[in-house]
């Protein structure tokens, strides 16, 4: 229990008067509340730790949601630990927490709660892992109905959105741009839904969505919070996204 913020808030109160002593021992005791709460704070190390294992869990569990795991999605999986750069030992621990997700008695709930309750309030944190979720899903092909549910189901365990879903799976998708073309209405559609804002949005507002988004998912800011070093590209890619949405929608628009 704390209570050092309570002795030094008593003892410099006291020395105004017992109406002083009160306020200096409730400012004392929030001190001690604060300490507190940042002892229970989970670190950085042991939010990285498990984020990395339920991300390659929850991955697996994906994969096999509709009875069996597909070429496609364990040769995606691979991508991922590739671009990752994975150590022979990281993706050893990757490849066991894929199979472990693809159990049957796969503890899918417990898993998200343990994750949910370390991420806490770091929702950037919970959309990186969501787009990791839906990059493997999208580069295996189609989403059918069963993983798409299961989807969103671990984004509304993290606390994100099915409009922030719409918004990562278009950032995951692209939208691109033919080189040396003119930009079509799809692309610019793409583009609008990267940086979660409308096409009758004011210059302002898209210029203040883009530099949020930069923000939010700025790769150092994100290990920083939690986020696995090795999963950083992630977050670099996310980055690249927003960058090329705004761009596409600069060039509409004749913004400098």
């Amino acid at each position: 229990m704390q209570w050092f913020g309570k002795a030094i808030g008593g003892l410099i109160g006291a020395l105004a008067g017992p109406w002083g002593a009160a306020a200096g021992l409730f400012l004392g005791h929030q001190v001690d509340m604060q300490a507190e709460a940042r002892k229970r704070r989970p670190s950085v190390h042991s939010i990285s730790q498990l984020f990395f294992e339920v991300a390659f869990e929850i991955m697996g569990r994906v994969a096999k949601v509709d009875g069996r795991v597909s070429e496609d999605e364990i040769r995606v999986a691979r991508q991922i630990m590739q671009g990752m750069r994975l150590t022979p030992e990281l993706t050893n621990a990757a490849i066991d927490c894929f199979t472990r997700g693809k159990s049957s008695n796969y503890p899918l709930t417990d898993r998200l709660n343990a994750l949910a309750a370390q991420i806490g309030d770091r929702i950037d944190l919970a959309r990186a892992f969501v787009q990791l979720q839906l990059q493997a899903a999208v580069g295996a092909g189609a989403i059918d109905a069963g993983k798409r549910e299961l989807l969103e189901r671990v984004a509304k365990a993290l606390g994100v959105s099915r409009a922030e879903i719409a918004q990562i799976e278009a950032l995951v998708r692209g939208f691109g741009r033919p080189s040396g073309g003119p930009t079509s209405a799809e692309a610019l559609a793409g583009a609008y839904r990267v940086l979660g804002v409308t096409a009758s949005a004011g210059d302002d507002e898209v210029k203040t969505a883009y530099r949020r988004l930069m923000s939010q998912h700025h790769p150092d800011k994100l290990v920083a919070r939690g986020l696995p070093e090795s999963m950083k590209s992630v977050a670099e890619q996310k980055t690249h996204e927003v960058r090329a949405a705004y761009e596409t929608i600069k060039a509409q628009r004749g913004l400098k």
